[in-house]
């Protein structure tokens, strides 16, 4: 750790750095509260999406218990083709956007399958939107609680750290300019007084 200079221009360094940490402590905090209020949304979000997901998936349990027939093959009906991410930028924070999914059906005999595993395959189809839907909610959380972490760490190292020890330096330095310029004053004081009482003694 480099030592502290104590002089009038590592003061005025110190008063330089210490009104910047002020200046740019007050963003840095605003960018934490907005970071912590969007992930709260996207936690909001993420939880909607969840119950809905859940809920399709009681009523469909609820309105069609024929499901439980194992002879009717319904694995593989219902897929993913395609996912399309987008990406946002909160607040500095790149953040993953669902901007289309593409789900696929498998080719199915209508005719030779009960009536009702249309209802389950549309059922199906938008229960997989929704997980999906909350997978990409998940990872915006993710990343916000990340974005947070790191700028709460920064406001800590500004507010706690950088800030209380430039003060520090800057009180340091002020009492050891005012003791040298103290003790400066008294030796001249003290010299001027000897060189009265020489000129009067010659």
């Amino acid at each position: 750790m480099a030592r502290l200079s104590l002089s009038k221009s590592s003061l005025s360094r110190e008063q330089r750095q210490l009104k910047a940490f002020k200046r740019f402590l007050p963003s840095l905090d605003l960018k934490r509260r907005q970071l912590i209020g969007e992930r709260a949304k996207a936690r909001r979000r993420r939880e909607e999406t969840l119950r809905e997901a859940e809920q399709r998936t009681r009523v469909i349990g609820e309105h069609l218990p024929m499901l439980a027939n194992r002879e009717i093959d319904l694995s593989n009906l219902v897929s993913i083709s395609e996912i399309h991410l987008g990406e946002e930028n909160i607040v500095g924070t790149r953040l993953p956007v669902l901007d289309r999914l593409e789900v696929s059906v498998a080719a199915y005999a209508r005719m030779g399958r009960p009536h009702w595993v249309d209802a389950v395959v549309e059922a199906m189809r938008s229960i997989l939107e929704l997980r999906i839907r909350a997978q990409v909610e998940t990872q915006r959380v993710e990343l916000l609680e990340a974005a947070v972490r790191v700028v709460t760490q920064r406001v800590n190292l500004f507010d706690k750290v950088l800030i209380p020890k430039a003060q520090k330096n800057i009180k340091r330095i002020q009492i050891y300019l005012s003791d040298v310029e103290r003790s400066a004053v008294v030796t001249s004081k003290i010299a001027k007084t000897k060189r009265a009482r020489a000129e009067e003694t010659a």
